[in-house]
């Protein structure tokens, strides 16, 4: 094998670790000279082109001569991902999209929605009330994934010990069906399920569709991990802030304040599905107090869901 085969080799296997390898930025800080070209839209080609250029400049030392190239202008240089200079700081765009990226192994956005055009899940739910009552329920969650997070269908059902019941999201429309009965859901259950929609990973991965507006706040370490923090802001002015890793460019946990409550959502055991990244367990705290815990048992995408499921009753 040429040197330039090996180098090619080489450099081939480390473009698939900036792909696939969820330690991304350690590689990136271990060797200096490999860095990540980060757009609003980011792609493998991008990275390819670049190594083939680099080609001519690796196969000086090959014992036949070669041509001497012409000179071609100057690369824009990259930015280092673990970069702490302020000049070279991440805009808060390049690094959503580099969540996006993450979550949607490799394909972003576009595999998410493609993947994502239903999901099926199904768990736990754990409560604890403001007298400290515990109450444990089962759950199936159903989404036809619609253009933006706000036009998506969504319905949930929770079997409880003393009750079932369905609370459903078509587009704007918001109910509850109890025994194939409509009802309108007190504010305390509507605001829980919006929460739970408008408050959650999507918010950011979804932040282009949605027309949010989004603010770096720089990075700041807790518990020793070290965050990127972006405040995301929608259209109805919910403003929700993320805490992506810079080590692995997940979002951890995301913070909101409603109502003179400081709520705080984390996400643990996250894991890839069907080719895109889910956090399959997630906690919620008020005041630093736990309020309520997710495990989801399975999820698949893809599969038929029924639009009958997003009707209102007896339609």
């Amino acid at each position: 094998m040429s040197s330039i085969q090996r180098v090619l080799v080489g450099l081939y296997a480390d473009i698939g670790g900036l792909c696939y390898n969820p330690h991304l930025p350690n590689v990136l800080k271990n060797r200096e000279n490999h860095y990540v070209f980060l757009r609003s839209n980011i792609v493998l080609s991008t990275a390819v082109v670049i190594l083939f250029l680099a080609v001519p400049f690796f196969g000086q030392n090959d014992a036949q001569p070669t041509p001497t190239p012409t000179p071609a202008p100057a690369a824009t240089p990259a930015v280092a991902l673990n970069s702490k200079d302020p000049a070279k700081a991440f805009t808060p765009e390049q690094i959503a999209d580099s969540a996006i990226f993450i979550y949607g192994f490799g394909g972003g956005s576009k595999l998410l929605d493609q993947i994502r055009k239903t999901t099926i899940e199904k768990g736990k739910l754990t409560e604890t009330k403001p007298d400290g009552k515990i109450e444990n329920a089962s759950y199936t969650r159903y989404i036809l994934r619609g253009a933006s997070l706000a036009k998506d269908k969504i319905r949930l059902d929770q079997e409880f010990s003393n009750a079932r019941y369905s609370l459903v999201k078509n587009e704007e429309n918001f109910f509850g069906i109890y025994n194939n009965t409509q009802f309108v859901p007190n504010d305390d259950a509507a605001k829980k399920f919006e929460n739970g929609i408008f408050r959650g990973i999507d918010v950011l991965l979804r932040y282009k569709e949605d027309e949010c507006k989004i603010e770096s706040l720089g990075r700041e370490k807790l518990m020793g991990v070290e965050f990127y923090v972006l405040d995301v802001m929608d259209k109805k002015e919910r403003k929700t802030r993320f805490f992506v890793s810079v080590k692995s460019l997940r979002v951890m946990q995301l913070t909101y304040e409603e109502g003179g409550v400081k709520y705080k959502r984390k996400f643990y055991d996250q894991r890839y599905a069907q080719g895109t990244l889910v956090p399959y367990r997630t906690v919620l705290t008020a005041n630093d107090k736990v309020i309520e815990q997710t495990d989801i048992g399975t999820i698949t995408f893809g599969q038929k869901v029924e639009e009958d499921l997003f009707k209102p009753a007896n339609q």
